[in-house]
C-alpha cells in the first residue's frame, strides 16, 4: 500500500441541545454519524454535502440507541430525506422506547426496499465475520462490541475507525469500560493511525478516557460533541487536563462547529477549523499531518519492516 490522494472532510456538528451529530466523508463515500437532524444541523449538513459535491448520505452509522445518538423522528426526517444506501445500527436491543421505535423504522426501511438498501445490526457475531483488516491502508475498521455488557448499554457502542481516508477519525460512541480501552490500545492500526478522536461518551471522566489511554493512541485532535447547557458538564475538566497534558488539541461543539478538511494535494495535509457558534466565521484553525501518511511515504521494505513488528488485526467493514 502506498500514499494516496484521498479528499477528505470530517465535521462535527452544534446541535442545539443534548446529544452527538457528525459526518466524514472519504472523497466519494458520505457518511453520516448518528441519527441527529433538526433545525440546527441541518443547513449545515446540507452545506457539507454540498462541499462534497453529493446530495446523498451513503452510510448512516449509529452507535447507541440513546435519544442524543438516535431520535425517533429526526432518524425518520433521515431515512426520507437522504435514502442511504446503508445503515449501521447498534447490535444490543433497545431498553427504552425511543430506542425500540427507531429500530422499528430501520426495519421497516428496509423492508421496503427489499435488498437494495442494506441495514446491518453491527453485534459480535458480526464483527467476527468481518475480513481483518489491511495494514496502513483506507479501509474503515469495526472494533466493538466484541461483547454485549448485560448491565450498561453504554458498554455496547460501536466503536469504528474510520480510515477511508487520508486522515482517520476514531469513533468511540459511549463507552464508559477501561477493558474496552484496554482492547483498543493493543490494536496496532488504532495506536499508529488516529488523528481525530471523539471523544467517549462526550468527554465523561468514566474511567475510559485515561492518561495510559492517550498516551498509547496519541491523537492529535479530540472532539467533545456537547452544548453548553449540558447538564453534566461535558467535556470534563480531568479530561480537558489530560488531553492537555498529553498535548492533544481539544474542540467541542459549544462554541461552533468544528470542520476538518485536507488540504495540499489531499495526502496527508489538513486543516482543524473551529467556527462561531452559528455563523461561518472562524473562531480558531489549526495544520496537522495525517500519522498513516508518515508511513506510507516510505518504500514497501520500510513498510514491512515496521508492521511486522507486534501486528494485532483490527476487523475491516
Amino acid at each position: 500500500m502506498t500514499i494516496k490522494q484521498k479528499m477528505t472532510r470530517f465535521r462535527a456538528y452544534q446541535l442545539g441541545n443534548a446529544g452527538s451529530s457528525f459526518s466524514y466523508f472519504n472523497g466519494t463515500h458520505f457518511t453520516l454519524l448518528e441519527a441527529r437532524y433538526n433545525d440546527v444541523n441541518e443547513p449545515s449538513i446540507k452545506q457539507e454535502l454540498a462541499l462534497c459535491k453529493t446530495d446523498r448520505v451513503h452510510t448512516l452509522h449509529i452507535t447507541s440507541w440513546d435519544l442524543d445518538h438516535c431520535s425517533p423522528s429526526q432518524l425518520e426526517k433521515i431515512l426520507s430525506n437522504f435514502s442511504p444506501q446503508k445503515i449501521e445500527y447498534p447490535g444490543y436491543k433497545p431498553h427504552s422506547v425511543s430506542g425500540r421505535e427507531s429500530l422499528k423504522l430501520i426495519r421497516a426501511y428496509n423492508s421496503r426496499w427489499q435488498g437494495t438498501k442494506t441495514a446491518v445490526s453491527v453485534t459480535p457475531e458480526y464483527i467476527s465475520t468481518l475480513n481483518s483488516a489491511e495494514k496502513y491502508g483506507y479501509k474503515d475498521t469495526l472494533s466493538h462490541p466484541k461483547y454485549l455488557d448485560a448491565r450498561n448499554s453504554n458498554n455496547n457502542s460501536t466503536i469504528k475507525h474510520f480510515r477511508s481516508g487520508s486522515f482517520n477519525v476514531l469513533s468511540l460512541g459511549d463507552v464508559e469500560c477501561n477493558n474496552i480501552a484496554a482492547g483498543l490500545r493493543r490494536q496496532r492500526i488504532i495506536r499508529q493511525e488516529t488523528d481525530v478522536m471523539i471523544l467517549a461518551h462526550h468527554g465523561a471522566n468514566n474511567g475510559f478516557t485515561t492518561s495510559s489511554f492517550i498516551k498509547t493512541i496519541k491523537p492529535k485532535i479530540a472532539i467533545a460533541s456537547a452544548d453548553f447547557a449540558n447538564q453534566f458538564k461535558h467535556p470534563k475538566q480531568e479530561i480537558r487536563d489530560l488531553l492537555h497534558k498529553h498535548d492533544v488539541k481539544l474542540f467541542t461543539t459549544k462554541s461552533g462547529d468544528v470542520i476538518i478538511f485536507s488540504t495540499h494535494n489531499h495526502t496527508g495535509h489538513y486543516r482543524v477549523v473551529n467556527l462561531k457558534s452559528g455563523s461561518s466565521a472562524v473562531s480558531s484553525e489549526y495544520d496537522f499531518y495525517a500519522r498513516k501518511s508518515q508511513f506510507l511515504k516510505n518504500n514497501t521494505d520500510t513498510i514491512r519492516a515496521k508492521v511486522n513488528r507486534g501486528y494485532r488485526k483490527p476487523r475491516s467493514r
